[in-house]
C-alpha cells in the first residue's frame, strides 16, 4: 500500500548558482604592492638637472631674459625638466606615472627641437642654416639642449618606460603648442622694431626675408613633419620591446 500523494506540493528551494562578482572596495595597491624605482627616479632627476643647466646658461648669456625665454628650445627644456622632476618623484614613491599625453608631448617637443637644430639650423646644406656656429658657453648650452638632452629623454622613454601607453588620438592635441608658438612668434615679430636682428628667432619664420606666404608655407611643412614624427613615436611605442616587467 502506497502513501497518498499530497495535493499541495511545497515550493522547492532555488538551485544555487555561481555567486555574482561584486566590485571590490579594496584598491589595487592593497593587493599588488607598489614598486619603487630608484634607478628611474635618479636618471630622470639627473636629466631634469641637465635640462635646467642648459636653460640657465642660455638665460645668463643671451642678454634680456625675454629673448631666450621666447626660444622654442628653451621653453621645451623647461617643460621637460618639470615633467621629469614629477616623474622622478612618482617613481621614487611608487606612485602612478604621469599621464602619457604629458610625457609624450615633452618627448616630442624635445626631439623635434633637436631635429630642427641639426637638420635646418646647423646643416650648411639647409637654406635656413645659421651664419656662424655658437662658441664658448653658448655652444655648451646648445649641445646640452639639442644633443645630450634629447638623447637622455629618448633613453628614458626606451629603457625606463613601459611601452604601449601613447595613443594616436593624443597626437592632435600635441600640435596645439607648436601652433600657439607660431602665432606667438609672428605677433612678437610685429611688435618689435622693423629689421631688428632680434625680431624673428628662427630663419624660417623671418617675415622680412620670406614674406607671410613663405613663412606660412615653411610652418605648414614643419607642422606636417612634426605630426608625422608624433605618429611615428606612437607607432614605435606600440612595437618596441618592453624593458620592464612592471610599470615605472
Amino acid at each position: 500500500m502506497t502513501a497518498p500523494i499530497p495535493r499541495d506540493i511545497p515550493d522547492l528551494p532555488a538551485v544555487p548558482g555561481p555567486p555574482a562578482l561584486l566590485p571590490s572596495p579594496v584598491p589595487a595597491t592593497a593587493v599588488v604592492t607598489p614598486i619603487r624605482r630608484p634607478l628611474a627616479a635618479t636618471f630622470r632627476l639627473l636629466t631634469a638637472l641637465l635640462a635646467m643647466t642648459g636653460v640657465t646658461i642660455e638665460l645668463s648669456l643671451a642678454g634680456p631674459t625675454t629673448r631666450p625665454l621666447s626660444h622654442f628650445t628653451v621653453q621645451t627644456g623647461i617643460l621637460l625638466a618639470a615633467v621629469l622632476t614629477l616623474s622622478a618623484r612618482r617613481a621614487w614613491t611608487a606612485a602612478r606615472p604621469l599621464p602619457s599625453a604629458l610625457t609624450g608631448a615633452a618627448l616630442l617637443y624635445t626631439v623635434s627641437a633637436a631635429l630642427v637644430h641639426h637638420l635646418l639650423l646647423t646643416n650648411q646644406a639647409s637654406p635656413f642654416a645659421l651664419p656662424e656656429p655658437p662658441t664658448g658657453w653658448h655652444a655648451a648650452a646648445t649641445h646640452i639642449l639639442h644633443t645630450a638632452l634629447p638623447l637622455a629623454a629618448a633613453a628614458d622613454w626606451l629603457l625606463l618606460t613601459v611601452p604601449g601607453r601613447l595613443r594616436l588620438r593624443q597626437t592632435a592635441g600635441w600640435m596645439l603648442y607648436p601652433l600657439a608658438y607660431l602665432a606667438f612668434s609672428l605677433i612678437r615679430g610685429e611688435l618689435l622694431l622693423p629689421h631688428s636682428t632680434a625680431r624673428y628667432l628662427y630663419p624660417f619664420l623671418d617675415i622680412d626675408q620670406h614674406g607671410y606666404k613663405g613663412v606660412l608655407g615653411n610652418a605648414l611643412l614643419l607642422g606636417l613633419a612634426l605630426y608625422a614624427l608624433a605618429v611615428l613615436l606612437v607607432a614605435l611605442d606600440h612595437t618596441r620591446p618592453n624593458p620592464l616587467r612592471r610599470p615605472c
